[in-house]
């Protein structure tokens, strides 16, 4: 389980302070689809920032396990990114000049997992573009190369940051599909950060956030995932 215990995250000095995170406390539960809810400029990329070990909390408890992450040296948070937390971005961040199996691949290769790269490739319903580069593919194929190779590492925390934004909406709802796949493997949390209040009918557990404060935390009874894309 990982808890957060009144985390708070400022920018600048004195009166230039930016409260970016307000006593924030929440836990997120393996085997669980989390959806961060908010608009611009809530906080929601701060929060998942913390999360994913690229910054630190200013003041608060932010703990994975028995683990306290907030306390880690600058070496630990770094191995703790690699082998801990998998990320998706909006924009693929796909190698060009490699394949969608070496893209996957490499995240395989720098992980402690033995899974070949082909099975997460297979696992998005990619393997006959495994041969294709990432300008062969459209926006929804790179996506789902991007989360191929994120599951690659076998991580215990995926997080995503709004990975349907540049998406049209069915694309979009297959992105959702897997995300939700993902999170049923019970030793992974997924996380995901969005502005659009559609996507929360998809998730165990929405956040609200705003103005870098929880509004709400609801246990949503999502929609039921069919085993088969549509």
């Amino acid at each position: 389980m990982i808890e957060l215990k009144h985390i708070n995250k400022f920018y600048g000095e004195n009166n230039r302070k930016i409260i970016a995170l307000n006593d924030v406390s929440l836990t997120i539960n393996k085997g669980e689809f989390t959806i961060i809810l908010g608009p611009s400029g809530s906080g929601k990329s701060t929060l998942l920032n913390l999360l994913g070990g690229m910054d630190r909390p200013s003041q608060g408890e932010f703990r994975m396990g028995e683990k306290e992450i907030s306390h880690l040296s600058d070496e630990q948070l770094s191995d703790y990114r690699r082998d801990v937390v998998g990320f998706v971005f909006q924009f693929y961040n796909l190698i060009p000049s490699l394949t969608a199996l070496e893209n996957v691949g490499i995240a395989q290769q720098l992980s402690t997992n033995n899974e070949p790269a082909s099975h997460y490739l297979e696992s998005v319903g990619l393997s006959h573009r495994k041969n294709n580069f990432p300008n062969q593919l459209s926006g929804g194929e790179m996506q789902r190369v991007s989360i191929a190779r994120a599951l690659a590492k076998a991580p215990k925390l995926l997080l995503c940051d709004e990975p349907t934004g540049a998406l049209d909406s069915h694309t979009g709802k297959k992105i959702l599909f897997l995300l939700k796949k993902a999170a049923v493997n019970v030793d992974t949390a997924v996380v995901m950060v969005t502005h659009n209040a559609e996507f929360a009918q998809y998730a165990d557990k929405i956040i609200h956030l705003h103005d870098g404060k929880i509004k709400s935390i609801e246990q949503n009874k999502p929609l039921k995932v069919k085993t088969k894309e549509s």
